[in-house]
């Protein structure tokens, strides 16, 4: 049973207006740099290990990648971990740009 939900980026842009989740890219340092959905975190080893010890676990936490494959990998290792409301979006990063037209 999976312990996160995917959502579209249509979904993903309504949960951050309503309940300003922690957002988490998980694509590379260089393409995240080039451009990353407002208030989003690079995920590296140390942030990753970080708030699966220390994070509100009751916080929703939306995780995206390049096309919604890799977030949902870390999206189910935080599920796991007892994050109660976690999130990965389907079709990542280059859906968002789509949708927003960046």
């Amino acid at each position: 049973m999976k312990n996160f939900k995917t959502i579209s980026a249509v979904d993903s842009e309504k949960l951050i207006a309503e309940q300003q989740p922690m957002i988490l890219d998980c694509r590379d340092l260089k393409d995240y740099r080039a451009g990353h959905i407002d208030n989003a975190m690079h995920v590296h080893e140390q942030l990753r290990d970080s708030l699966l010890k220390k994070a509100d676990k009751a916080k929703p936490l939306l995780i995206y990648c390049y096309y919604g494959h890799a977030s949902e990998h870390l999206a189910e290792m935080f599920g796991d971990f007892g994050f109660q409301q976690v999130y990965s979006m389907a079709g990542g990063y280059s859906d968002w740009k789509e949708q927003h037209k960046l």
